[in-house]
């Protein structure tokens, strides 16, 4: 491969058909960027590179050589896949001789200015875009969004782009360095995932550039300054500049479509586009595949890994060294079995820490995102169950807007 562009996703199979989204759209827009795809799962049946819009395929297991099961036992789904971004940057510099990479979520669509954004990056040695770029106006807007990029991270890392540059690498190697040890959903910690490392990188390193254009990384966190016009067809304008890609964040979880009715409502173009997408996703076997479950959420005898399993293992170096496969689950010397035969050694089970005098509208939120949690990581065990799930949050976010509406009118 060329010292070219280069952009890559990184998912499990389950969201293979919003990644075929997203690399047609790359495609559409600019023929020449090589799009790469990261699985940290085993192909679905059939999968076949060839007819995928995708021009590489890079496993884990190329990117993960130490300690391989340990490391991926420590992850939930959505660790795992933010986890190996950094090396995956790292790898595309290294051994594809990328000069510009791009990281695009896989719940993101491109719709142009891909042209801008290299040219952007070419001037620096990497780009990021904010969560927000205006002051929220309201209180709802600064309890739902300024007070959530404090939480999780002034820039979105649904987007990132690093030049091929001394310092550009030296920034890839510092991310995949900290993500390989530290890519963990603990904010009492202080880390979220991949997002949170990256308010350092101003700190850290020269030449970054913060793209504040409204037609960036559109998303329902930044909506409520940002006004949608146009068409489908003939193209959308954000704050009349041409949309260059829109993030689904929250798409699965029900978080889309309920900030969507709060925050869109000015521009009602916006819900004709998520009905776009959905179909989009669907057209390309989101029924089919869209629920698999990832390899690495099972031990090997089929039942589901949870999440104290993993946290138990990640805190306890003892059992690190004493069980360096944890998946293997064959016979009275393995993992699971000394925690099944410990149970006064297990974390505190599904507990939520509320701080005392926390405003309720906090409340209802942390409820919401445990739960959340829960279908995330596949607890909800049947469709009556994940049904019943959903619900819940759904209903504990419609309490904390209710709550925060209170609060801002006492």
């Amino acid at each position: 491969m060329s010292r070219a562009v280069h952009a890559y996703t990184s998912i499990t199979s389950n969201y293979l058909p919003k990644a075929r989204v997203l690399a047609e759209s790359v495609k559409r827009v600019d023929p020449d960027v090589q799009f790469h795809l990261i699985l940290s799962d085993v192909p679905p049946v059939g999968f076949n590179l060839a007819d995928e819009p995708f021009d590489n395929l890079i496993t884990i297991e190329e990117l993960v050589t130490d300690d391989f099961p340990a490391w991926v036992f420590k992850h939930s789904v959505v660790e795992l896949c933010t986890a190996v971004k950094g090396a995956a940057m790292v790898h595309l510099f290294e051994r594809a001789g990328a000069e510009q990479v791009f990281y695009f979520d896989p719940d993101i669509v491109v719709f142009g200015r891909l042209q801008e954004l290299q040219s952007e990056l070419a001037q620096a040695n990497l780009v990021l875009t904010p969560h927000l770029t205006d002051p929220e106006t309201t209180e709802r807007g600064i309890l739902d969004n300024e007070m959530s990029s404090l939480r999780h991270g002034v820039f979105n890392l649904g987007f990132i782009g690093v030049r091929n540059t001394p310092e550009g690498l030296r920034f890839a190697q510092w991310w995949a360095l900290r993500l390989s040890r530290y890519c963990h959903d603990n904010l009492p910690l202080g880390i979220f995932t991949d997002q949170k490392w990256v308010d350092l990188a101003p700190c850290f390193f020269d030449g970054v550039r913060v793209l504040r254009s409204p037609g960036f990384n559109v998303a329902t966190w930044n909506i409520s300054n940002r006004l949608a016009t146009g068409s489908l067809d003939e193209g959308i304008l954000i704050n009349a500049e041409p949309l260059g890609f829109y993030h689904f964040s929250g798409f699965d979880s029900g978080d889309q479509a309920t900030m969507l009715a709060v925050y869109g409502k000015q521009s009602p173009l916006l819900t004709e586009l998520r009905e776009w997408y959905i179909r989009a996703c669907e057209g390309h076997g989101q029924s089919a595949i869209g629920s698999l479950p990832c390899r690495y959420d099972f031990f090997s005898d089929g039942e589901r890994i949870s999440r104290d399993h993993r946290l138990l293992y990640r805190e306890r170096e003892d059992l690190q060294d004493s069980y360096p496969n944890p998946y293997e689950a064959s016979g009275p010397h393995c993992y699971k079995a000394w925690y099944a035969a410990h149970p006064h050694e297990h974390p505190p089970g599904d507990v939520v820490r509320i701080a005392r005098g926390v405003p309720l509208a906090v409340l209802f939120e942390e409820l919401a995102r445990h739960f959340n949690l829960m279908l995330v990581e596949g607890r909800g065990s049947n469709r009556i169950k994940r049904g019943i799930l959903r619900v819940w949050v759904k209903t504990l976010q419609l309490l904390a807007g209710l709550a925060r509406r209170g609060a801002a009118s006492a």
